[in-house]
């Protein structure tokens, strides 16, 4: 998607708009508005090698730049990432799978170009954030914004920030207890039984085989292993750090409705009144919908400029 952005009413209004980057495993989202009410530009960029798409990212940058200027900017990228400001490797990706990319420097290539605050987290932190100022979780400092496609990763928000510590979450990969009689293959080649490898899109292709997942009534079995091993996350999630939501989204839970409907009633059953659950709206789809992701980076940029405001 490409916008026309009207540089004259910006500049008119005396306010600079924020400028984000989403890095996808397919394709990076550029985005500038002040929000989800105003979008001025989005444009995609093929995640291709990073010595083609950064630059082809620092060129629209620098053609906002040039036009409007911006205020800040916030990076939100697939991972693993090194978030600690600390490391002599911040801002680069790590041990991805994706070819070429692993110890890129994303963060540093990106900011460096432009004298504003710049923040830079995982994809899914940035949509978390996205969805606690704008979507379903607005006034809520504790929520877990989830993503279910090609792979699994979740957005954990704790007293408003995401968790840290050696890494950013990955609780894609924490290991859930199989269904009883599952031998199927998983599709995480890490673990034989994490959430990823059993609930992402990929592994439902790997317990398919030739099957295509097209073919699939909703009371396929296949479902049953992606929503046991969902619940468990949620169960865990739930008794960790309690979220006060959980939105769920991605590919996979866009092309299977069926697939939402089931995790809060399951995850009501499992947690089995240890714990007060919200009586409803629990476990819900982003409000943002598939602008939850490129808003995320704009969430971001905004937080980078609160930060350096209140320094």
């Amino acid at each position: 998607m490409n916008m026309v952005i009207d540089s004259l009413a910006v500049r008119d209004r005396g306010e600079l708009p924020f400028a984000g980057i989403e890095l996808g495993g397919t394709k990076c989202v550029c985005t500038l508005a002040y929000g989800p009410d105003r979008i001025l530009a989005q444009e995609t960029v093929p995640t291709e090698h990073p010595d083609v798409t950064l630059p082809a990212i620092a060129a629209v940058l620098q053609r906002w730049w040039d036009t409007t200027g911006f205020a800040a900017l916030g990076i939100a990228s697939f991972g693993p990432v090194d978030l600690d400001p600390a490391s002599a490797t911040w801002g680069h990706i790590l041990a991805t799978t994706k070819p070429d990319w692993p110890m890129t420097d994303v963060a540093g290539t990106l900011s460096a170009m432009f004298d504003v605050p710049s923040a830079f987290d995982t994809d899914v932190n940035g949509a978390a954030f996205a969805e606690t100022r704008w979507g379903c979780a607005q006034g809520l400092d504790d929520f877990a914004y989830v993503t279910i496609g090609t792979g699994v990763g979740v957005g954990l928000l704790v007293n408003g920030q995401p968790t840290r510590g050696i890494g950013h979450a990955e609780i894609g990969h924490l290991r859930t207890p199989r269904l009883p009689g599952d031998t199927l293959p998983s599709g995480c080649p890490f673990h034989d039984d994490c959430v990823e490898g059993l609930a992402s899109g990929t592994g439902i292709k790997a317990a398919l085989g030739d099957v295509h997942v097209s073919t699939l009534s909703a009371d396929h079995p296949v479902w049953d292993r992606a929503a046991a091993s969902i619940v468990a996350m949620c169960h865990a999630m739930v008794c960790t750090t309690g979220p006060r939501r959980i939105a769920i989204g991605g590919g996979v839970m866009n092309k299977q409705p069926h697939l939402l409907a089931r995790i809060e009633p399951a995850l009501r059953a499992s947690i089995n009144g240890y714990l007060p659950l919200p009586e409803r709206d629990y476990v819900v789809a982003p409000a943002l919908g598939d602008q939850a992701g490129p808003l995320g980076s704009i969430a971001l940029a905004q937080n980078a400029l609160q930060a350096r405001v209140a320094a």
